[in-house]
């Protein structure tokens, strides 16, 4: 019963880990800012700000919840 809860919530999880990773804006400007300058980007000081921010959390809180909830699922309720 835990275990079906458990591979519910992290079905959920992942739906919307998803939708979080596609919802943000990309950082350099396609394949040639990835190849030119998406290095500048990478490595420089450009913070996320208003609803980036916001997506950018979720994003690693869902991905924190995911390892918590596939690991619980595979060696605690086991």
């Amino acid at each position: 019963m835990l275990l079906t809860v458990v591979n519910v919530l992290l079905v959920i999880d992942v739906i919307v880990m998803i939708a979080l990773v596609l919802l943000q804006s990309g950082k350099s400007a396609g394949l040639s800012g990835a190849i030119s300058g998406g290095a500048e980007q990478l490595f420089g000081k450009q913070k996320a700000r208003g609803i980036d921010l916001v997506l950018h959390r979720l994003t690693i809180v869902t991905g924190v919840l995911f390892f918590l909830l596939a690991f619980l699922a595979a060696y605690v309720l086991q």
